[in-house]
């Protein structure tokens, strides 16, 4: 209640934003998922808003734990993944594993978005070393437009919006 008092007074929107994410974590600890649920949800608009991408991974991290929780699992799943995108951009490993981990607990098997073919990986490697989409033509016997195809799946599968993103996430997964 202090944060959300403070919000107030301020007019800071980043702790109305922590406010409403603690008020939903201890609304599910509490055991009333739902209302967690509708809480979150207030968060993950509001941190939509707020260029803090960090904590909007957080968010999304949280609602889709509570999600997965109540058994909604495909708006679970959807957070989730979200919540992965957004640490991977930042290089949050380890925050990007708790999400992969929450995204196992889920029943059945999800189509994950972000996992690459073998040559979107490959393609994506040689575009993070540096290389035109010219010379990762010409190193994949291919051509130029079927590189850009792959790198435009690419970009969706990862959340990344371009070649620099995709090599500090690239790089960030590297070291794990």
């Amino acid at each position: 209640d202090e944060l959300a008092d403070y919000s107030e007074r301020t007019g800071l929107r980043m702790f109305r934003l922590l406010a409403l994410r603690c008020r939903g974590l201890l609304s599910a600890a509490s055991g009333d998922v739902e209302g967690a649920v509708d809480t979150l949800k207030d968060a993950a608009a509001l941190s939509a808003e707020i260029p803090l991408p960090f904590e909007r991974a957080r968010t999304l991290l949280a609602l889709g734990q509570v999600l997965r929780r109540g058994k909604q699992k495909r708006l679970a799943r959807e957070a989730l993944e979200q919540a992965r995108a957004g640490f991977a951009r930042l290089g949050a490993r380890r925050w990007s594993e708790r999400a992969v981990a929450e995204l196992s607990r889920i029943g059945g098997r999800a189509p994950m978005r972000w996992e690459l073919t073998p040559t979107e990986r490959r393609v994506a490697q040689l575009v993070a070393e540096g290389l035109t989409n010219k010379e990762v033509a010409g190193a994949l016997v291919s051509s130029v437009r079927a590189v850009e195809a792959n790198l435009t799946r690419i970009y969706a599968k990862l959340g990344v919006r371009s070649r620099t993103e995709l090599a500090h996430m690239l790089a960030g997964t590297e070291t794990s």
